[in-house]
């Protein structure tokens, strides 16, 4: 799988099954203009991934009746798939929280989309992984310390998932082996092969004695 990372505005790239753009790109979206047909920022993300042949996940802020959300706009091959929203707001931001993970099927493979903040909270990657997820797509403004970086590896060596995330100007790359690349060009490819390799892992527990389960 090769997965593009385009941290300015390009829109030729190189051959590639998905390409993920940060913030700066499609920038404010509103859906009233868009519903008036006054704006067609989403259908503009639909078309560019028909004419590179490809997915692409786009950071975005959305705006609905005056209410802000960080988002990703999801598209494959010329099909708009959807908008992901971020789930979780820290105290004293402007945007509200949006509800749902995002899991795409992008050129025959599962993307899960995480956005800013969800980065923080590993339940949601746990919970993408649980339902096959090939890749996390991550799109931030920016990384403002090395936490982000940490976290990526971390959460592509313990699930089994590649990272791959637009932070700014930087693009990184996690691989299940714990290994992290980072680039700051402005169009990044990288490449991973995507394996559902399991691990039996057991555990013991107190309770539930198998003389004492109740009947239903």
């Amino acid at each position: 799988m090769k997965v593009c990372v385009v941290t300015g505005s390009a829109q030729k790239l190189p051959r590639c099954d998905l390409a993920i753009y940060g913030f700066d790109w499609l920038g404010r979206v509103d859906y009233g203009s868009e519903l008036d047909g006054k704006t067609d920022k989403f259908e503009e993300v639909a078309r560019l991934s028909r004419a590179c042949g490809c997915g692409v996940v786009c950071g975005c802020i959305t705006c609905s009746r005056g209410v802000l959300r960080k988002s990703a706009a999801v598209a494959d091959r010329g099909k708009l798939l959807g908008i992901s929203d971020m789930t979780h707001v820290f105290g004293g931001e402007d945007y509200k929280s949006g509800a749902c993970l995002g899991l795409y099927t992008v050129c025959g493979y599962k993307v899960g989309v995480c956005i800013e903040n969800d980065m923080y909270f590993p339940e949601g990657m746990r919970a993408l992984a649980a339902c096959g997820c090939n890749l996390f797509a991550v799109v931030m403004e920016q990384a403002r310390d090395v936490v982000p970086a940490v976290l990526a590896r971390a959460y592509a060596y313990l699930y089994g998932v590649p990272v791959v995330m637009c932070a700014g100007k930087t693009a990184f790359f996690a691989e299940t082996s714990g290994g992290l690349a980072t680039s700051n060009r402005s169009v990044t490819l990288f490449e991973t092969n995507p394996q559902n390799t399991y691990r039996l892992v057991t555990t013991r527990r107190r309770g539930l004695e198998e003389n004492d389960r109740p009947d239903f």
